[in-house]
């Protein structure tokens, strides 16, 4: 059984009802005025590097095929979330929160757009699944051996006659986009798809659908696991000795009496906190091929401002409130995980949730700066770091991010690109 530190507070681990957005909103707004972010501002508190907006790169228009048109962009939530079969999104988009319909505005600009509903606290793996069947709009298959070795139903949701898109075949040309754990998820799915796995159950793990992927993009995504979880088990750490504020504390514990159902939490290892353990995180890479056609996008978030080589702080103006605890202390943690793998300087910067150094591409994975005039397949292309917490490309819980332009500017430099 791996339980969510209760220190923790478990800010990776809560969906909201209605009732409790409204009251933590209320709140919110009354410990501040609320803010709108103004990335574009230079200031002395900046991340390092500088945050570019992809509209900012002026594009070599010489590697773009502006007729690529036929591409299925697919967005995979993160952890605790909510994507287009569910009721919360009526409420409040989980792609776009209160800016409005992210998916909505795409489609409106001519993009063939929408958002998968994973499970909120499941393993990459049964979200690969889940994905999968609502893809081809079939019955999720977990397969024989999985669910009996974890002793989980085999079978999950039935999408028959509501998949997400119009068409999965060979012919399909698909762009998946994960945010938080979403990434683990959507890279996880394309390992499957390429070449497939030894199970038992439906054709997804069969393999050799691999053409069908033409891009994937992570945003925030803990590529190679997160601090948040490890540093609670470092027993050369101490996170109360960490000082914290207050308003830190008070919005941690508002967050903490938030959290939602733990049904698969429960699980000793087919669950999204395990995996996101430093060690399953990497352990999880090792099985995850780069695949050579596919063109890799990864954004990596910071919120958080260097004070001196062995602490970075939070930049409040930035940084969601329920974020500031969490925050603070990655800030400060060095050590060593359960499997001696080391966390040093380079995991101090982060966007509240995520360290932004395991934002950028899977350990040992081909990668290079983000560069317009040599945008490589097979390789991770590492955006500049984008000034903004775990929750601003969502368009932000509290502190209000408009997010439209930067997606509108993203698919359109994608659909640009060579086949």
């Amino acid at each position: 059984m791996i339980p969510i530190p209760k220190e923790s507070y478990s800010a990776w681990n809560f969906r909201l009802s209605a009732f409790q957005y409204d009251t933590i909103l209320f709140y919110v707004m009354k410990a501040w005025n609320q803010k709108r972010y103004d990335l574009s501002e230079k200031s002395d508190d900046a991340c390092t590097p500088k945050a570019m907006s992809i509209s900012a790169v002026p594009q070599n228009q010489s590697i773009y095929n502006e007729s690529m048109k036929d591409l299925k962009f697919v967005f995979v939530h993160g952890l605790s979330g909510w994507g287009s079969y569910d009721k919360q999104n009526e409420k409040m988009p989980y792609w776009g929160m209160r800016n409005g319909d992210l998916i909505r505005q795409l489609k409106e600009a001519g993009y063939e757009a929408c958002s998968a509903s994973v499970s909120p606290y499941g393993s990459a793996y049964d979200r690969a699944c889940e994905l999968y069947a609502q893809l081809s709009g079939t019955v999720t298959d977990y397969g024989i051996r999985h669910s009996a070795f974890h002793g989980h139903p085999r079978f999950g949701r039935d999408f028959s006659g509501m998949p997400l898109i119009d068409r999965f075949d060979d012919d399909s040309r698909l762009v998946l986009i994960g945010h938080s754990f979403g990434g683990a998820a959507i890279r996880l799915f394309s390992q499957i798809l390429s070449d497939g796995i030894e199970e038992e159950g439906s054709d997804f793990f069969q393999g050799n659908k691999g053409k069908r992927l033409f891009s994937i993009v992570t945003i925030a995504s803990p590529m190679n696991g997160t601090t948040a979880y490890d540093l609670y088990e470092d027993p050369d750490f101490d996170p109360s000795s960490v000082k914290i504020s207050l308003k830190e504390k008070f919005f941690a514990r508002l967050m903490s009496g938030a959290s939602g159902p733990k049904d698969r939490i429960e699980r000793s290892t087919d669950n999204a906190a395990f995996d996101m353990h430093i060690d399953n995180a990497l352990k999880m890479n090792e099985g995850i091929r780069t695949l050579k056609h596919v063109y890799y996008f990864s954004q990596p978030c910071c919120s958080t401002r260097k004070v001196d080589d062995d602490c970075h702080i939070p930049i409040e103006s930035r940084t969601e409130p329920i974020y500031l605890k969490t925050s603070r202390i990655m800030g400060v943690y060095q050590g060593k995980t359960q499997n001696g793998f080391p966390v040093g300087r380079d995991w101090l910067e982060n966007d509240g949730l995520v360290n932004t150094f395991s934002a950028k591409a899977p350990l040992g994975a081909p990668s290079k700066a983000f560069d317009q005039n040599d945008i490589r397949k097979g390789t991770w292309n590492v955006f500049a770091t984008y000034e903004g917490d775990h929750m601003s490309l969502q368009g932000g819980l509290f502190h209000v991010n408009p997010v439209k332009d930067y997606y509108m500017e993203l698919l359109k430099m994608i659909s640009s690109l060579e086949d």
